[in-house]
């Protein structure tokens, strides 16, 4: 049995003096040998090389070295061979692993990747996060703790576990300013924003997502991408100041025009009531931890709708009884008034409510903040308008303003 001679010329090897560079030459034979068998032998004989080389005989300096050879090897073997390989050496180092740190981590790695290629997500975040990146001896520089704090902050989204995603890209966060690496920079920005998203952070999600629209260093269909997450996000917020200001931001940039989901923008900016039947198509385009239902039952998107439309109708109306509100919004009068209530207690809507006679009561704005609404929104079209002469007849601009400054 070829297993049965590796194991054999490895306790030889244990026993032998000699110099560290001919001991791990020796070693390192044995160690292809075992590598160029195959099928359970291959196995048997790797497994042997294993238990020797955490073996408290031989020498830190060589076992050290062989390991890391041997992890080099490891990623050729097929998956299931490696995977068993694996475990069996990070079980066998256990006892010894402030000595193999270094080696435990790149195990890790591989081990991680395979899971990975499985899409056993939960496994593959497990194993990275056994990697003793603050608390082991060795020094992991600020790049290689980031990517992998994300890895496992990736992994657990894919997992459907928002919570530990966000404890993961929490640590990262602690790191990030200290990396000079753009592109894990920007990882670190899409991570985050995702871990928002899913945790239905919708405001603060689409703030992420939109800045994310704006890096030169990311592909342009990925810009487009990432300002399509921004719309949506900002659609599912809660209704209220936040949100409406992120709805003008998005309005004002050209480049929503070209997203599906423009026309109902429009009508969330403008302040226009929207219908039920609107919004199929819009709510085909959902994620599915965006389909997810609250607490009273209706879907994240319905909630949104309701409370945008009774933010609406508060401009259009300065009262309105339950029972004409919850025909308005196109639910139940006591559903209407629960809503109506909690937006006004947590300062998202000016108002107050009357229980005896069942009305809802809309403080009126000022009409000069209305004004100055209408007044800044005609000076962005006029600007706008200028700029795209300016750039198709750049020669007549010039005149005019040299013109206009002569006056």
């Amino acid at each position: 049995k070829m297993a049965a001679a590796v194991r054999q010329d490895l306790a030889q090897l244990m026993n032998s003096s000699g110099s560290h560079k001919d001991l791990a030459g020796k070693y390192r034979q044995i160690l292809e040998k075992a590598i160029q068998l195959s099928g359970v032998e291959q196995l048997e004989a790797l497994k042997a090389f294993v238990e020797a080389m955490v073996n408290e005989n031989v020498s830190l300096v060589i076992s050290r070295q062989l390991l890391t050879d041997f992890c080099t090897h490891l990623p050729s073997l097929p998956d299931s061979t490696a995977k068993e390989i694996y475990h069996f050496t990070l079980e066998k180092i256990q006892p010894r692993v402030i000595s193999f740190e270094e080696q435990v981590a790149s195990i890790r790695q591989h081990l991680a990747s395979i899971y990975e290629k499985e899409e056993d997500w939960r496994n593959a975040a497990q194993v990275l996060v056994g990697i003793p990146l603050e608390t082991g001896q060795k020094q992991y520089n600020v790049d290689y703790k980031l990517e992998t704090y994300l890895k496992i902050a990736r992994l657990y989204l894919e997992d459907d576990d928002p919570v530990q995603a966000e404890a993961y890209i929490n640590r990262a966060s602690l790191l990030q300013n200290e990396s000079t690496n753009e592109q894990l920079q920007i990882h670190y920005k899409v991570c985050y924003a995702r871990v928002l998203d899913y945790r239905r952070k919708f405001i603060e999600a689409a703030q992420r997502y939109n800045e994310l629209s704006y890096k030169s260093i990311v592909h342009e269909t990925e810009r487009l991408e990432a300002l399509k997450h921004a719309l949506h996000c900002t659609i599912l917020a809660s209704a209220g100041q936040q949100r409406s200001r992120m709805l003008a931001t998005l309005f004002k940039d050209e480049r929503c025009q070209q997203l599906a989901a423009y026309g109902i923008l429009e009508k969330m900016y403008l302040d226009r009531i929207i219908r039920g039947n609107q919004l199929q198509e819009f709510a085909a385009m959902l994620m599915p931890h965006q389909k997810a239902t609250t607490a009273d039952g209706s879907s994240i998107l319905d909630r949104a709708v309701i409370e945008h439309n009774l933010l609406s109708a508060s401009k259009l109306y300065n009262n309105i009884t339950f029972e004409e509100l919850g025909a308005l919004l196109e639910i139940p009068a006591a559903k209407a008034e629960k809503i109506a209530s909690q937006m006004i207690t947590e300062g998202r809507m000016n108002g107050f409510i009357d229980q005896i006679d069942g009305i809802v009561h809309f403080e009126t704005r000022e009409a000069l903040p209305t004004w100055d609404k209408q007044i800044q929104s005609l000076c962005f079209q006029v600007n706008n308008l200028l700029e795209k002469i300016s750039q198709t007849a750049p020669e007549w601009t010039a005149q005019a303003m040299e013109a206009q400054m002569a006056q």
